[in-house]
């Protein structure tokens, strides 16, 4: 009999239907609570990884996280995150997910099945040699994320993956892969929880250590972020506030003059 997958194992729980609400709540914290050290092993390979997808950004290239149901659906949220952030453009790190942006919403029945559709998926981008493709499976042996990662290590792209089973078809795959063994789920089966934490964990630290040695942080503020609602429009004035030591109102005016912070900071000399 083949031996499951360990994001298939069972749980360590039984008869949770039996479980009082703060009994349910604690177990899955304590479950939560492993997620952490696990990313922790994980370092040198993110950091092997970052380290080669930075000079290829300097130099134009793109980010693509590609994966389907959750996973895919953690590439979209972190892919979309980078503009307001960082201020950089939409067209730089980008989320791509098994039955297009319809499965963002509501799963399309077998769309993570289709092996030659990851593949297309990146072509309709112009994907190029200068890119990194990132694929996100859990499990890793989704066919769309295995056969968009192969074809793209084919054509010469570097491709790395975060999956939470060790040696998987995924991670043979790609040249630079990231193992999260954070074990069984509370809910057996459920990589929405522990697996999904831990590949939102690794994404929010490649995309973040990605941008800062892009240069899109300052200090420790996010000086190019996108002053696209009043709460970043606040946070923005804050800063000059902070950095300049000047008043609310000479901050709002050099910022609403210059548009960014780090414009707003340049014209002040820092």
């Amino acid at each position: 009999m083949t031996k499951k997958p360990l994001t298939e194992s069972d749980s360590h729980y039984n008869h949770l239907e039996k479980m009082s609400i703060k009994q349910l709540l604690q177990s899955i914290n304590q479950e939560d609570k492993k997620v952490a050290s696990q990313v922790e092993k994980c370092i040198p390979q993110i950091e092997a990884l970052v380290s080669l997808i930075v000079p290829r950004m300097e130099k134009g290239g793109r980010l693509f996280y590609i994966g389907a149901g959750t996973s895919g659906r953690l590439g979209i949220v972190d892919a979309s995150e980078c503009p307001p952030t960082f201020g950089v453009d939409h067209g730089r790190v980008i989320g791509l997910i098994a039955g297009g942006d319809s499965a963002i919403r509501k799963a399309v029945e077998f769309a993570e099945d289709n092996e030659e559709q990851g593949w297309k998926d990146l072509k309709a981008h112009d994907i190029n040699e200068g890119d990194t493709v990132i694929g996100i499976a859990a499990s890793g042996r989704t066919p769309y994320v295995i056969g968009a990662i192969r074809e793209a290590r084919k054509n010469s792209l570097l491709t790395g993956c975060i999956t939470c089973n060790e040696k998987s078809a995924l991670a043979n795959a790609c040249e630079y892969p990231i193992e999260v063994l954070v074990g069984p789920e509370f809910v057996t089966g459920s990589t929405r929880m522990k697996a999904g934490t831990a590949q939102k964990l690794v994404l929010n630290m490649i995309s973040t250590s990605v941008m800062i040695k892009l240069g899109h942080v300052a200090g420790n503020k996010m000086v190019d972020m996108q002053l696209s609602n009043e709460k970043l429009v606040e946070r923005g004035v804050q800063m000059l506030v902070e950095q300049l030591n000047i008043t609310q109102e000479q901050a709002i005016k050099l910022l609403n003059e210059h548009g960014s912070v780090r414009k707003a900071l340049k014209s002040a000399g820092k």
